[in-house]
């Protein structure tokens, strides 16, 4: 950095402390520039970081480690942001419906300064004009995304960075009623509607501009919370599968999807509910795991600890927001506790759901099949990145199947949806009352299925196998590849894009896909895609949310009989093996 640059940076910093409204963030700011004119070469990297652009909108809305600075998630960056949507919202409805007064839900989870971001962008929606509700209190996004529908709201913030780092925060914006059009009602934005905020947010003026109302929001009754354990716990579909007989044990992670959990598993009948004590209260330090996302390793030792102790059925783990569901059982070929797959659960849940549409189930219960059928549903989805095991189970059923992009922003708004799922344990199971990924909903009918298989005298994993030896054996796996910075993720593409692999597993490239040229199904996105002649599938993306790579590898192989499974097993796993160094050769690492 030259000396002008720091001298820039540096005033810049100061300005930014001078006007900062969180004293508690402008006194951090204030000590970081303090080190850095010292010369601390870790406090100048820092502060160069936390004021190297700005903090960019999109379809995850915003999400970043707290902290000052343009950067970093504030209360600069969440008052801008709430102007610039309460602009936009305000905009979209007196197009849509002229003479209208637009109405927005907030909700916000137990991180530090959820609550604090939430209050002030109901503030700046009321002084904008907008009829705004806030949430009673700290709750799963899953109610927020339902109370955008329940309450006919034309738009919805979830503060939260769901399972990222204890440092991070988020900003999670919903459409509803006249902002958006069709099936995309109460989902996450997507594209153009994210560049259409992000310009509303550029053009707001200088920070004293911003107004905040002193009062006038309705922070809602707890009964919002009672409405949504009442419509999810009636999901159960008691006369079709009357088996509540299942020792549950249950882990939120420290975040604020325990009471809420239990609550709606007990209402659906489930009494035997046990939470794992030192992860049932919201912690925003997240202090018994290393990252608060049941996906990784040890985050669910507790849990299978626990499980152990009291001779469990099975364990559920959401992540700290509630909107992904875990799930672990005892894999009666080793007799060890292990978590199921994203991909393994999504199959369960979706031959589940099959089979509450079957002819004979309950017309009169409150499943989702009756108001599903009611919207003309039918349509089964997942992202083009998880398993194709749920297209097999739903053409064989009678239903159509869609692929999207990743994320439930895609998913969600799949017309005619009765069933979506993604491999990163995010299932939407009744899309009539949440137009998202629910881990709670989710949770009653993973109980459900696991409650009637165990009536029948067998485990989850019977029930896969079954599927198996139907459909084909289908086995998955992952490569995540963290970076420290972005820009190898772009080289790691591009050497892709020039170098292309032309095997997987000895097995030749047939289908070569650049997702990023878009097609009739599916929107441009980055991310390679390539299928072998054995059928074996590779798809390499960045994350969206996370400084990631990731690689995504399906092998299916056909089983005549469950004699052939073991055997089938090792082979699968054989594949994925080979296929694993030939995605990390192609990558050159």
């Amino acid at each position: 950095m030259t000396s002008s640059d720091a001298a820039s940076l540096f005033s810049h910093a100061r300005e930014w402390a001078a006007k900062d409204p969180d004293p508690a963030t402008a006194a951090e700011l204030t000590e970081l520039l303090q080190l850095a004119e010292e010369g601390s070469p870790a406090a100048s990297q820092e502060l160069a970081d936390s004021f190297s652009g700005t903090l960019q909108f999109g379809t995850a809305g915003l999400r970043a480690a707290l902290g000052a600075g343009p950067n970093r998630m504030n209360r600069v960056v969440v008052r801008r942001a709430a102007a610039g949507l309460a602009d936009f919202l305000v905009g979209a409805v007196g197009e849509a419906a002229p003479g209208t007064r637009p109405r927005a839900v907030v909700g916000y989870d137990a991180r530090y300064n959820s609550d604090i971001f939430a209050e002030e962008t109901a503030a700046i929606f009321t002084a904008a004009g907008i009829e705004t509700f806030l949430m009673p209190s700290a709750l799963p996004t899953p109610l927020l995304a339902f109370a955008v529908r329940a309450l006919d709201c034309d738009g919805g913030v979830m503060v939260t960075a769901s399972h990222n780092p204890p440092q991070d925060n988020g900003y999670k914006v919903y459409l509803g009623r006249h902002a958006v059009e069709g099936s995309g009602r109460g989902a996450q934005i997507v594209a153009p509607y994210d560049a259409r905020i992000a310009a509303r947010i550029d053009a707001v003026g200088a920070l004293e501009s911003i107004t905040l109302a002193a009062g006038g929001w309705t922070v809602l009754d707890p009964s919002v919370a009672s409405d949504y354990e009442r419509a999810t716990a009636a999901l159960a579909d008691a006369a079709r599968f009357p088996s509540r007989d299942l020792r549950i044990v249950l882990t939120p992670m420290h975040g604020v999807g325990g009471e809420t959990a239990v609550a709606v598993l007990n209402a659906a009948g489930f009494a035997d509910v046990t939470l794992v004590a030192e992860q049932a209260e919201p912690d925003p330090d997240f202090p018994t795991v290393n990252f608060p996302n049941p996906e990784e390793p040890g985050a669910l030792d507790l849990a299978l600890e626990t499980a152990a102790r009291v001779d469990a059925d099975i364990v559920l783990a959401n992540d700290p927001d509630a909107d992904r569901a875990a799930v672990a059982a005892k894999d009666p070929d080793t007799g060890a506790w292990r978590m199921l797959r994203g991909d393994e659960v999504g199959a369960l849940l979706g031959a589940h759901i099959v089979a509450r549409l079957a002819p004979g189930s309950d017309e009169t219960s409150g499943s989702s099949v009756e108001a599903a059928s009611a919207e003309g549903a039918g349509v089964f989805a997942n992202s083009i990145v998880s398993s194709r095991l749920l297209s097999r189970i739903a053409a064989a059923a009678g239903y159509e199947h869609e692929e999207t992009l990743t994320g439930f922003k895609w998913i969600s708004r799949v017309p005619g949806l009765v069933y979506g799922y993604e491999e990163a344990l995010g299932y939407c199971v009744a899309p009539e009352l949440v137009r998202d990924k629910d881990g709670i909903s989710a949770a009653v009918l993973i109980a459900e299925l696991a409650a009637a298989a165990k009536a029948d005298g067998k485990t989850i994993f019977d029930t896969l196998d079954e599927l198996y030896l139907q459909h084909g054996l289908h086995a998955s796996d992952q490569l995540s590849i963290r970076v420290a910075d972005l820009g190898l993720l772009d080289a790691m593409m591009n050497r892709l894009r020039v170098s292309p692999p032309d095997s997987f597993g000895s097995s030749a490239v047939e289908t070569f896909v650049d997702l990023a040229e878009g097609s009739e199904h599916l929107p441009p996105t980055d991310g390679l895609l390539y299928l072998t002649r054995d059928e074996t599938r590779v798809i390499i993306r960045p994350s969206g949310t996370e400084p990631k790579l990731k690689c995504y590898l399906e092998v299916i192989l056909p089983v005549e009989s469950a004699a052939e499974l073991p055997e089938a097993r090792q082979a699968a796993r054989t594949a994925l093996d080979n296929v694993l160094d030939d995605v990390r050769e192609a990558l050159g690492l």
